[in-house]
């Protein structure tokens, strides 16, 4: 293509390791002009493994298409450099915990001064205001605070950790995403930047949205897998086969239900799920503990009922489906041995051609 949606946007990016990285990347994809300000020496997220040719992969898949600028934001000399790209940026994210940035002299405030029109998003845990914005935290703790890890984290004997970062990246760098297009557009229109500012947590609340809807009927959140789509439903939900894979289980219809019920020759009498759902469940993971999952997955896929076996990353990448559609036509560039780069959800036409 031509011209990419955001070519000709210029982007400061102050952060580190995930969230804001993964942020800047996709609008660096879109066509943005990314440049990276780190530490000197690098930011954390360089000194992560895994490694090729000594450089860390995180590292490279988050900031694949950005320059670097190393500078130390505590030297006021160093600091009067960035002044001219400060002048013609559109967009700034930081990372930084509340009030970090101001005392280096990098608050909104002072560069909004310098540029009306800079739209300046800040990452953080908790935002910028309340009892909680000065807080350590991680993705676990996001969860943890929210009510969203209680929904589904196991049970005592068996703890169970979500399988990404969810707070990250569907707290963090979607949402960031999202709200700087937004601002781009009303810039548009009024000429004039804005202050954004993402907490991680807060998102969190909305990926409970069925959990929220139980609250506001009974008064009562659903116990730890007692909901519909924690465990709580012998239609939704993983069930180990013979040869210690998984089916997972999405049958919440009643034409996927009853498909799945007839493909794996359930007993007749536990299939009505509402008289009896223990059974039923048991039911289910008897029969489904009697083959392989070799043996389930054609099976399943002739029923077309909402059941597939869980595959690991590695088969994932080799399935012609998302090879076919482009998911890894990517690579990462400066590495003597081939990286596919990550997979972004980024229409395949506003990006560059791999």
């Amino acid at each position: 293509m031509s011209e990419q949606p955001l070519s000709g946007i210029k982007v400061l990016d102050f952060t580190t390791l995930l969230p804001g990285p993964l942020a800047t990347l996709m609008l660096a994809e879109a066509g943005a002009e990314v440049v990276k300000i780190e530490k000197p020496g690098g930011e954390d997220l360089r000194a992560y493994p895994p490694f090729v040719d000594g450089n860390s992969v995180p590292f490279a898949l988050l900031n694949r298409g950005k320059s670097s600028l190393f500078v130390d934001l505590k030297d006021k000399v160093a600091l009067e450099g960035l002044r001219p790209m400060i002048e013609v940026a559109d967009v700034l994210v930081e990372q930084f915990r509340p009030g970090v940035m101001e005392r280096l002299g990098l608050g909104y405030e002072a560069l909004s001064k310098i540029n009306p029109g800079l739209i300046y998003c800040s990452i953080t845990g908790y935002g910028q205001d309340g009892p909680r914005a000065l807080e350590a935290g991680h993705d676990i703790n996001y969860l943890a605070l929210t009510g969203l890890l209680a929904l589904s984290c196991g049970d005592a004997q068996h703890p169970v950790l979500p399988p990404t970062q969810i707070a990250d990246i569907g707290g963090g760098s979607l949402p960031a995403v999202a709200n700087i297009l937004l601002a781009l557009l009303q810039r548009h229109k009024t000429g004039k930047g804005a202050r954004i500012d993402i907490a991680m947590a807060d998102a969190m609340f909305t990926f409970a949205a069925f959990a929220h809807a139980d609250l506001a009927a009974t008064g009562r959140a659903p116990e730890n897998g007692a909901a519909l789509l924690t465990g709580g439903s012998p239609r939704y939900g993983l069930y180990p086969t013979k040869d210690g894979r998984f089916v997972a289980l999405g049958a919440l219809e009643q034409k996927f239900w009853d498909g799945f019920c007839a493909a794996i020759d359930l007993p007749k009498a536990l299939r009505d799920d509402r008289s009896d759902p223990k059974a039923t469940k048991e039911g289910v993971a008897a029969r489904i503990l009697q083959k392989r999952a070799s043996e389930w997955a054609p099976v399943l896929a002739t029923a077309d009922c909402c059941a597939t076996i869980v595959v690991r990353l590695e088969e994932a990448f080799e399935d012609p489906h998302f090879r076919g559609r482009g998911l890894f036509d990517h690579s990462v560039a400066g590495t003597e041995r081939a990286i596919t780069a990550l997979p972004m959800p980024i229409a395949p036409q506003f990006r560059k051609a791999p």
